[in-house]
């Protein structure tokens, strides 16, 4: 794992050296709620992130030991992405942002299904997510 200058010993300002941009924590949510796990299924998010952002940001998240990269099968050039366990520990603080934003900002999908099994039991929501992430981790 490549380390980078920190800023401070902030834990927030430490953390924010990582996630702190536009695009990572959305990488997250792909890997999370999404069957995203090659470069190319990220390059159609409707955010449209630019490829050389995204191979920038995985390779951040990679070294920072938030994402695992694997071998595809049967294809020596493509690659799989995956939640590291230290990846999956940051989904309650992506659901938190997730959930102030439904509440505080306009134009938001209130009508997620996502959003809507949070808001039914967060607990339950977070435990099922985090151990199908964690379950794939030790596949």
């Amino acid at each position: 794992m490549k380390t980078s200058e920190k800023r401070s010993d902030c834990p927030i300002s430490s953390s924010l050296d990582i996630f702190g941009d536009r695009w990572s924590l959305l990488i997250v949510r792909d890997l999370m709620l999404h069957k995203t796990r090659t470069y190319g299924d990220f390059t159609k998010s409707e955010e449209k992130i630019a490829t050389n952002i995204l191979a920038n940001r995985l390779q951040v998240l990679e070294d920072h030991g938030i994402i695992i990269k694997l071998p595809y099968p049967d294809n020596k050039v493509k690659m799989l992405y995956q939640l590291s366990k230290k990846g999956v520990d940051i989904i309650p603080a992506v659901i938190e942002i997730a959930l102030w934003g439904g509440k505080h900002l306009a134009d938001t999908d209130e009508s997620s299904p996502f959003l809507k099994a949070v808001k039914k039991n967060k607990t339950k929501f977070l435990k099922n997510i985090m151990d199908r992430l964690l379950a794939e981790d030790v596949a």
